[in-house]
């Protein structure tokens, strides 16, 4: 059978009374973390397309599922490796049209050998008839997983996988590195409710039981890929973006969430859009959507459909804050993706970092100090930023094992101290060419990029013309934050940089002497100047630099105490 007839006839096969064989009760460790190594088959294959076709059943909180994987081999092969949650069952799997019996899934790694060796340039259609229980969520987005809810006596639900990873949902490799180039999504759900997910809706079908909607996204990111059902409307505009093309604008609220705060919010869309498309560049997946659903956990990224769970709620900043950080990630997560869970500072920090950026666009200096002052006293500091191997999800999202929250910010707050350095204009180009690789992205001009922490460095050198490797070494390889010393003999006053790096740090500093500014140039990391031995010195007047500030740390032991 061809390739293409086959997946059409898969895509059109009926799911239902499949007899799945017994499952795991749990998920395993290995499954509930994402971005582990990629095993030498998963290297030797290109992933195409990916096919996906759900029954999902609310009333037993259970899936069924068809996976039509298609992969390109870029090396001689013997068996395809996938991930997959082991709690499902499965009950069929071929590849090409040809059964294969003796795979294995131990703790979720699926191994499928092929029924015989093929060499490099062979297109591989595997198709995987699973289903069960999933995983559910225990405090969604943190611990992720399924989340079943109700709205009005309706049934209410939504997946949210970034630190588990896609395997919690579907067969696919598990890394950031393992997005296939187009995906499709077929998703049955009982009448009266409404599925959403990422990129187009196709089109949709019903028999008066279920209805069935189909979707299309090209180069989705794994984790991103985000089912959700419920009593929902849509609210529809369009944004004619600065670069001269016309997004769509989707919002899924609940039927039950009154008008007036769907509208509120859905109204903010378009002021958020222009300000990330000057920032940083064209919104990257116009010719699908901006898209919003709400869901029954706070928030998530998941491309061109973000999770919104916020409750409408009015802060006192003049926006919504999870939804702007959510669409921060559209650029810092689903457009440049990160090579390893070890460059996730370039996701975390970055989107955060839009967030005061923003206020100040809305309210001015004041607004963006306050939220950088909030951040501040947040970081803990107990690990590196970026290690410079592989890590996994697991590791760098836990404050046990690796930086956690710091990745948000400060991550945030060393960007904030290199734009300072390098002024507006550089600092939004090396965004941009962060982003798309290239200082000129306009609409139909870029893809989506995979980066690490290297080559972000790569590209501020290029731009500044100068090695910036003490910068990021002090910020990012090392846990303790640049500290400042101070030493007064008489009318001699010297400042010196002290980091854990062998680098010398020279960040430049402003200074008031007796509210006279200045500022050092702070060559070879020290300064030397008079002052009167009773002069008042204040360093960093306008808190341009992140520095060890001993009163904070003092106030955060007191606290623990």
């Amino acid at each position: 059978m061809r390739l293409s007839l086959l997946i059409a006839t898969a895509t059109c096969a009926l799911m239902g009374g499949v007899a799945f064989p017994a499952l795991a009760q749990q998920s395993t460790p290995f499954t509930l973390s994402s971005g582990s190594s990629r095993t030498p088959e998963q290297l030797a294959v290109a992933f195409e397309d990916a096919d996906l076709s759900l029954s999902i059943d609310p009333a037993s909180k259970s899936i069924e599922g068809r996976a039509l994987l298609s992969f390109m081999t870029t090396a001689p092969l013997s068996a395809v490796v996938v991930e997959l949650d082991t709690r499902f069952g499965i009950s069929r799997i071929s590849v090409n049209g040809e059964q294969v019996s003796n795979w294995s899934n131990p703790e979720g790694r699926l191994t499928i050998p092929l029924p015989r060796p093929v060499m490099a340039g062979q297109r591989l259609l595997v198709a995987i008839d699973y289903g069960g229980t999933p995983h559910t969520a225990t405090r969604a987005p943190w611990d992720g997983g399924f989340v079943w809810s109700e709205s009005d006596g309706k049934p209410w639900m939504a997946t949210a996988v970034q630190g588990e990873g896609c395997d919690l949902i579907w067969p696919c490799i598990d890394h950031p590195m393992g997005e296939p180039q187009q995906m499709t999504l077929h998703m049955t759900v009982p009448a009266g409710l409404t599925a959403v997910t990422n990129g187009v809706r196709t089109g949709q079908t019903s028999d008066g039981t279920h209805t069935t909607s189909h979707w299309s996204t090209a180069t989705p990111n794994t984790y991103a890929i985000s089912l959700n059902v419920g009593p929902y409307r849509e609210m529809a505009a369009t944004y004619d973006s600065r670069y001269g093309n016309a997004i769509p604008l989707r919002f899924w609220p609940l039927e039950s969430t009154p008008d007036d705060k769907a509208k509120r919010l859905f109204d903010q869309l378009p002021l958020m859009l222009d300000f990330f498309e000057d920032w940083v560049g064209p919104y990257p997946f116009a010719d699908e959507k901006v898209g919003v659903v709400e869901t029954p956990h706070l928030g998530m990224e998941h491309q061109t459909i973000n999770a919104y769970g916020n409750g409408y709620k009015l802060d006192g900043k003049g926006y919504d804050w999870l939804m702007q950080h959510e669409l921060a990630h559209e650029w810092f997560g689903n457009q440049m993706t990160n090579v390893s869970w070890d460059d996730m500072w370039l996701h975390e920090g970055f989107g955060t970092y839009m967030q005061p950026l923003y206020a100040r666009r809305l309210n001015g200096e004041r607004a963006m100090q306050a939220e950088l002052e909030t951040m501040r006293r947040t970081v803990a500091n107990r690990f590196p930023m970026v290690t410079g191997h592989e890590q996994d999800a697991a590791t760098v999202y836990n404050a046990e094992t690796g930086p956690a929250l710091d990745l948000y910010y400060k991550g945030a707050l060393i960007a904030h101290t290199l734009r300072l350095m390098i002024g507006d204009e550089a600092f939004k180009r090396s965004l941009r060419e962060l982003v798309y690789d290239r200082p000129d992205p306009a609409p139909g001009n870029f893809k989506p990029v995979y980066r690490t922490t290297a080559d972000y460095v790569a590209i501020v050198n290029r731009i500044m013309a100068k090695d910036m490797g003490w910068f990021f070494d002090a910020y990012l390889y090392h846990a303790e934050l640049p500290e400042l010393v101070m030493e007064r003999d008489g009318g001699e006053v010297t400042l010196t940089w002290k980091t854990g790096s062998a680098l010398t740090f020279e960040m430049p500093l402003d200074v008031e002497i007796d509210g006279k500014p200045q500022t050092l140039p702070m060559q070879g990391g020290t300064a030397r100047f008079r002052a009167d031995p009773r002069a008042h010195i204040l360093i960093d007047p306008q808190s341009k630099i992140l520095r060890r500030l001993p009163y904070l740390e003092q106030w955060k032991t007191e606290n623990r105490s």
